[in-house]
């Protein structure tokens, strides 16, 4: 079922996107006087109030402003779209230097594609998150115990020849065997077992989630007391928490933007003739590369869960070659956008992406706590 919320999500992207690209008032026969003000005018654009001089009362223009206002449509996006893929550099680059009647602005794009991805991620009730059947996990229980009872035969040989420090080793190795070994059991039995009464299937990540709350298993570190009650409460319900979680990533994915621009501020620290401004618009198009890029990866992996193993392979190949996106993206808009050589690229690069996974950790913790928390 799709998200309501999600797909409500996606209309106001599009509405914000819409408030910050203004019609190009193309098409029809242009007015001498402002059908607003009432000034003369003699361009696209009257020049007192801003009114388009086009004024249309066709049908066809009501279904382009539609489009226009609720998707976005418009023709630049398809001069904004294939630079921002294979020449990001030119494309920040020129739109910090004020060419930017042509482009979709970094901020109206940004928001469209975020809210483009929750809108999709709202669909097949599990949205772009894949998480293993109970074969599967039964397959990885299997090979778990496997190698566990490998190292235990391997510890117990050092043992025999006197390794100093082996008898522990072996002990930490029986541990870890035995507790593989009841994973294993525990999650053959579920896929026998009968319906639970919560309604959740047994083996299920649901399920062993609300299990692990239920018995305990699960502790809070932070907050007061009532913080982690009201944590383990949502936990208690696992399909409800994620659907808090991914509304309030869905609702601050914005922040990441306040959150980025300071650390590519620390890379052009000591180099001149940067702003502030230019860092934001290097984040927008880069934060909207990044949305592209996991819709695209998301597609793949849908494409590949079938059962035609040589069709899963190549696609899982593909997405091998593809994960290299990221920080070539990286580098390239790096070095069109600033003029660097390919060696300052290239450690800016190695140091954005360290940058990159620190924000995601921090925002993503942050975005945890407080959808299960508030």
């Amino acid at each position: 079922m799709v998200d309501i919320d999600a797909a409500g999500g996606a209309a106001t992207g599009g509405l914000i996107a819409a408030a910050v690209e203004k019609p190009t008032g193309h098409a029809g026969e242009p007015h001498k006087t402002c059908t607003d003000c009432g000034e003369p005018t003699s361009g696209k654009f009257c020049s007192n109030c801003g009114q388009a001089t086009h004024v249309h009362r066709s049908l066809l223009h009501l279904f382009e402003e539609v489009l226009h206002g609720v998707l976005h449509f418009d023709a630049r996006i398809w001069r904004t779209l294939p630079l921002l893929l294979l020449n990001p550099g030119r494309l920040t680059r020129e739109w910090i230097q004020g060419k930017r009647t042509r482009y979709v602005s970094p901020l109206a794009i940004f928001l469209f594609t975020v809210f483009l991805m929750f809108f999709l991620m709202s669909f097949g009730g599990g949205g772009v998150v894949n998480v293993a059947t109970l074969d599967e996990r039964i397959a990885t229980a299997r090979e778990a115990v496997t190698q566990a009872e490998a190292a235990v035969v391997e510890a117990e040989r050092d043992v025999a020849v006197g390794e100093p420090g082996a008898e522990a080793v072996l002990a930490g190795m029986r541990t870890a065997a035995e507790a593989a070994r009841g994973e294993l059991t525990r999650l053959e039995e579920a896929r026998t077992a009968g319906p639970r009464a919560d309604g959740y299937a047994p083996g299920s990540w649901q399920a062993s989630v609300a299990d692990a709350v239920r018995d305990g298993n699960v502790t809070i570190g932070v907050g007061d007391k009532k913080f982690q009650e009201k944590i383990l409460e949502k936990l208690s319900n696992p399909d409800f928490a994620f659907y808090k979680v991914q509304q309030t990533l869905y609702k601050f994915a914005f922040l990441l933007v306040p959150l980025s621009i300071p650390f590519v501020w620390l890379l052009f620290v000591l180099k001149r003739g940067f702003t502030w401004y230019d860092h934001g618009v290097f984040v927008l198009y880069s934060l909207t590369f990044m949305a592209i890029f996991f819709m695209g990866l998301s597609m793949l992996d849908r494409i590949a869960g079938t059962d035609e193993n040589w069709w899963q392979a190549t696609v899982a190949g593909i997405g091998s070659i593809l994960g290299l996106g990221v920080p070539v993206h990286m580098y390239a808009q790096l070095k069109g956008t600033y003029s660097l050589g390919w060696f300052s690229a290239l450690w800016r690069t190695f140091v954005l992406m360290l940058f990159s996974l620190f924000v995601f950790t921090l925002f993503l913790v942050g975005v945890i706590l407080f959808g299960l928390g508030f």
